[in-house]
C-alpha cells in the first residue's frame, strides 16, 4: 500500500474488538517508534505499553477516552534527553513524541490495528497510577485494538481545508 493510501484510509477508531494484540504486532509498532526521527536522534521518547487487565483498569481512572481498547500506549519523553534549540531554549520533546506517535499509529493501521490518538487524559493521575517519574513527560495516549466491524470514520474525516492551511512564500 502506498503511503497516501495508508494515511488516507486510517481513521480514529473508537470501537474495538476485545481480542488482544499479538506480541509480534506490538513489537512492530514499537519498532516504528524506534525508527521515528527525533531531534539530533537523541530518542527521548519513553513508551508505556498498557495491555494487562489491571493496568487497563488504571487507565480508566486517568481518561474516559479509553474506548475499552485492549491495549494502549502512553507516549512520553524524557525532559533530560531532549535536543534544545539554542536560540530560545525550546525543547524538541513534544515534537519528538508526536512524530513517534504518528509512526506508531500508521504502522498499527498497516497491521490491521485501529487506534485513536488521545490527549484527553489527566497527567497527574497517569503519573500516580503508573509511577511515572517527574522527568518523564506524558504527551499522547494511543489506544489500540482490532476495529469492530461497525467502526467508521468521523464525518469530518474527509473534510480538508487546504485553501486555508497551505501558503507559498508568505502568509
Amino acid at each position: 500500500m502506498d503511503f497516501l493510501t495508508l494515511a488516507g484510509d486510517r481513521f480514529s477508531v473508537r470501537s474495538f474488538k476485545s481480542n488482544n494484540i499479538e506480541q509480534e504486532k506490538i513489537d512492530k509498532i514499537l519498532k516504528a517508534a524506534q525508527l521515528a526521527p527525533t531531534g539530533c536522534n537523541y530518542q527521548p521518547q519513553r513508551i508505556l505499553v498498557i495491555n494487562e487487565t489491571t493496568a487497563l483498569e488504571k487507565l480508566k481512572i486517568c481518561s474516559r477516552c479509553h474506548f475499552n481498547a485492549p491495549c494502549a500506549m502512553l507516549i512520553c519523553y524524557n525532559k533530560d534527553e531532549c535536543w534544545t534549540r539554542p536560540y530560545d531554549g525550546a525543547q524538541s520533546g513534544v515534537i519528538d513524541a508526536s512524530i513517534v506517535t504518528t509512526h506508531m499509529m500508521l504502522q498499527a493501521w498497516e497491521l490491521g490495528i485501529g487506534s485513536t490518538w488521545v490527549m484527553h487524559f489527566n497527567p497527574a493521575k497517569m503519573r500516580a497510577e503508573f509511577e511515572i517519574p517527574e522527568n518523564i513527560e506524558p504527551v499522547a495516549l494511543l489506544v489500540l485494538g482490532y476495529p469492530e466491524e461497525n467502526a467508521v470514520p468521523n464525518e469530518r474525516h474527509t473534510q480538508f481545508r487546504n485553501d486555508e492551511t497551505v501558503f507559498y512564500n508568505k502568509f
